[in-house]
């Protein structure tokens, strides 16, 4: 059945108007993440710094490295949901990709200056990255009631931003104390994030359980058909799937925007690792405002004003405006993108997903967003080289704006939005069984 028409059995009706709790299986995920993000983002903040003013590698050899950083996690996130919905074992596989992504911090901190290490270790956590992010975000579909995905996206969102905040402040403090000292960085990093992997073994549950004086159904749902690389049989999912491809194939990714705003504004190497902090600010106060606001005006739209707003950055960094305005400009609008995009993208699509196929329809439309994400880190890095940055980025402003077009028309309104969705149809009324008569709709975690 469709997660639109489910929720918890358990609880009673809530009156119109009346805010609902986040959920806590949320909130201990937002936990988690925070500690992680601090982690993650303190090699992110200084890794396009060290590889490209520090070990002198190319706009081409970057974006092929932050390409590969991205695009690793594309079968491993399909492998991972499927492995997660098989049994409801999301807790024990997306704590596997905490662990990977940890242990990567070390393979930075032994690779030295070799280039095919550095590219090793930066594959293993986005190895990791791909394989925890699936599970994590189908327990946060599985315990929230699908009305207020959008909210509970935000507040995970949230949560996770305030660690992409602290990480970047964490950097610029230890390369301040030790003297550009990055083994410093890798090696609290790495201790950080194995703090987050025994927060989710701690404070995540492992699989539902029904509570306590209720029944489940005697009649399975019907089991979606389909194979890894299929996901639901929706019209309205897989649209969204070819979307987030499309959307993904014409975004830039963050360390290209930092660099550029280091060339125009020449500023010193040490400030790098604060450029993110500006977009984290925006990102943080808006993720749960995003969220609440994609639940009552639906999904698609925050959706679209969000690359929107990257589109507007895109243009900002070609402008003759001042300097400062161009940077205060160009991480608000980061910020904004964010927050209007990453959540509400699987808020959007969890009503499409059957029962027990959370996890892999999640991991799909990742998937999707990933590996078009490396084509255009690739073809970016390649233009730059080739032709200079101003026509990169002329380049990426116009085929966003035909993302966005396309986008428009082909993106769908989720079912909370329009009324229940039907259940996928089986292929054969011997595996449904004779049609059952209408009941109220019942609500289960």
């Amino acid at each position: 059945m469709y997660l639109a028409t489910t929720g918890r059995r358990d609880a009673p009706p809530t009156p119109s108007g009346v805010r609902r709790r986040v959920p806590g299986t949320v909130l201990a995920l937002g936990a988690v993440s925070l500690v992680t993000d601090v982690s993650s983002e303190m090699v992110t903040a200084v890794l396009p710094l060290y590889l490209v003013l520090g070990l002198g590698l190319s706009p081409l050899q970057f974006g092929l490295l932050d390409g590969l950083s991205t695009g690793a996690t594309a079968l491993v996130r399909l492998l991972g949901g499927a492995a997660a919905d098989r049994g409801g074992r999301h807790k024990q596989v997306g704590g596997l990709g905490y662990a990977l992504s940890a242990c990567s911090r070390l393979g930075l901190l032994l690779a030295g200056g070799a280039t095919g290490w550095i590219a090793t270790s930066l594959a293993a956590d986005r190895l990791g990255k791909g394989v925890r992010t699936a599970p994590r975000d189908a327990l946060i579909t599985l315990h929230s009631p699908p009305e207020d995905l959008g909210r509970a996206f935000g507040t995970h969102r949230a949560m996770d931003t305030t660690g992409a905040l602290l990480g970047p402040l964490a950097a610029f403090a230890l390369l301040w104390a030790t003297t550009d000292a990055y083994d410093a960085v890798f090696a609290v990093s790495f201790c950080v994030g194995a703090f987050g992997v025994l927060l989710w073994l701690l404070l995540v549950p492992g699989r539902r359980e029904a509570p306590e004086g209720t029944t489940r159904p005697t009649a399975p749902a019907p089991r979606a058909r389909g194979g890894l690389l299929t996901g639901p049989r929706s019209p309205a999912y897989r649209r969204i799937v070819l979307c987030a491809a499309l959307l993904g194939a014409a975004t830039v990714g963050d360390s290209f925007l930092y660099l550029l705003l280091q060339r125009r504004l020449a500023f010193e190497a040490g400030w790098f690792p604060l450029l993110p902090l500006g977009a984290a600010v925006v990102y943080l106060l808006l993720a749960v405002p995003a969220g609440r606001l994609a639940d009552r005006v639906g999904r698609r739209r925050p959706l679209l004003y969000g690359h929107g707003a990257l589109l507007l950055a895109y243009g900002l960094l070609l402008t003759p405006l001042p300097d400062t305005a161009v940077l205060l400009g160009v991480l608000a609008l980061l910020g904004v993108f964010y927050a209007a995009t990453d959540g509400v993208l699987m808020a959007l699509a969890g009503p499409f997903l059957t029962e027990g196929r959370q996890a892999g329809g999640l991991a799909l439309v990742q998937t999707a967003q990933a590996l078009a994400r490396l084509g255009a880190a690739v073809a970016f890095g390649a233009v730059w080289t080739a032709s200079g940055p101003e026509t990169a980025l002329v380049a990426a402003f116009l085929a966003l704006t035909a993302a966005l077009c396309c986008a428009a028309r082909l993106l769908p309104t989720a079912p909370a939005e329009q009324g229940p969705a039907p259940a996928e149809q089986g292929p054969a009324p011997a595996e449904q069984g004779p049609a059952a008569p209408a009941e109220p709709v019942e609500r289960t975690d």
